[in-house]
């Protein structure tokens, strides 16, 4: 009786410790947690650089003294806006009215000799064939008529060179634009030997972004468009989108419209311009703006949720459930921003299943189990680019 007792004792006791074990195998093997994916798929996405860039005017020009003399006033308010044409300044006008003056005097004077000249050659011509005249004083008439001819050609020119200066007594706008503050004060004595400095008058609408990017990322762009995966727009079709200090966009896109051909030695990079509209003259030429910049489109490229990328020394990667249910990294190169995504250029294959949510849980070579990614604060404009039906069940 006591062996039966015994045998069971230790079957029970087998029993029991075969479950514990049993319990603790299972507690050792958790499920696979759940993570958050949106499935890859290459889209055709515009290709964008955000740049910074100072503002400059359109045109500018310096309002000078063209000639000498006191300055009587000033006819404009500094700051304004100007026309082209309009007064600016006024210089005296009394000597060059004198000049003017002097110059018509001489002009009349010449135009009397000439005449005098005229009749005296007129008459030896007529006489000369009569042989009433000799040569020699034939020809002493006619080189004094030449004479008196010249005289007149050059009192006239005079005459129109005082004009002129007299019309730059009043000094007016060369170009449209803002005219600024004013350098020499009423009662200077401007144009004495140098065309004095009056003051500049900008044109602020439109004006210059100028910028630079370098020539490594240049050459990187075209050597991407020789093989087909960037297509680059011509200068007169790349756009640029300013935005403004307070983190709102300006209502104004501008047009790229210069590129040099040469690099800078100092910088490695290559100089660029756009043109940016201005009609209620917001920006001021001088400022400092950062834009987005619209160069081309880029092929087969990827949009990811920003929480999905992560760095370390290697640069950008993902993770990404493979087939097997296990995550992998792919190392990424990133394109820049778009919204609440970033944009992969390389990295990525259709289909991948990128992990967007519950990156904490999983770690590289360890299974996971993949379920669609629904944000719960994406609106329709910033969904990631797959849809949810899209995502393969699980």
């Amino acid at each position: 009786m006591i062996a039966p007792r015994r045998t069971l004792a230790l079957i029970c006791a087998a029993t029991v410790l075969l479950a514990a074990c049993k319990k603790s195998e299972e507690q050792q093997a958790p499920p696979p947690p759940e993570v958050g994916v949106i499935t890859a798929a290459p889209q055709t996405l515009p290709l964008q650089r955000e740049l910074v860039g100072r503002l400059s005017p359109f045109r500018s020009a310096d309002v000078r003294a063209r000639v000498s003399g006191v300055l009587l006033k000033r006819v404009y308010a500094e700051g304004s806006l100007v026309k082209e044409g309009q007064l600016l300044f006024q210089i005296d006008p009394a000597p060059l009215r004198a000049s003017l003056a002097s110059a018509e005097g001489q002009l009349a004077a010449a135009r009397a000799n000439y005449i005098n000249a005229k009749a005296l050659a007129d008459r030896a011509r007529k006489l000369a064939p009569m042989q009433f005249v000799s040569q020699s004083d034939l020809d002493t008439a006619e080189a004094a008529e030449r004479s008196g001819a010249a005289a007149v050609q050059q009192a006239q020119a005079a005459v129109t060179g005082a004009r002129i200066n007299l019309g730059y007594a009043d000094v007016t706008s060369p170009i449209p634009g803002r005219a600024g503050k004013q350098q020499v004060t009423e009662g200077a004595l401007v144009g004495q030997g140098e065309a004095t400095l009056l003051t500049t008058v900008d044109q602020i609408d439109p004006l210059y972004v100028n910028f630079s990017m370098g020539v490594d990322e240049l050459s990187q762009l075209r050597q991407a468009q020789s093989q087909g995966s960037v297509a680059l727009n011509d200068n007169n079709k790349s756009t640029i989108q300013v935005l403004l200090s307070d983190g709102s966009t300006y209502a104004q896109p501008g047009t790229l419209d210069f590129s040099d051909t040469t690099v800078d030695p100092s910088t490695g990079a290559v100089s660029l311009r756009a043109v940016l509209p201005n009609p209620d003259g917001v920006l001021l030429p001088g400022a400092f703006v950062t834009f987005d910049a619209h160069l081309g489109e880029r092929k087969n490229a990827y949009l990811v949720p920003q929480q999905a990328l992560q760095r370390d020394t290697n640069g950008g990667f993902v993770l990404v459930v493979g087939k097997d249910g296990k995550v992998t990294r792919k190392n990424v190169a990133v394109d820049g921003q778009q919204g609440p995504n970033w944009r992969i250029s390389s990295g990525l294959e259709p289909g991948d299943q990128v992990v967007v949510a519950g990156l904490q849980k999983v770690k590289e070579g360890a299974p996971a189990k993949a379920v669609p990614w629904k944000p719960e604060t994406a609106t329709p404009a910033q969904a990631p680019p797959a849809a949810a039906a899209d995502q393969p069940k699980q």
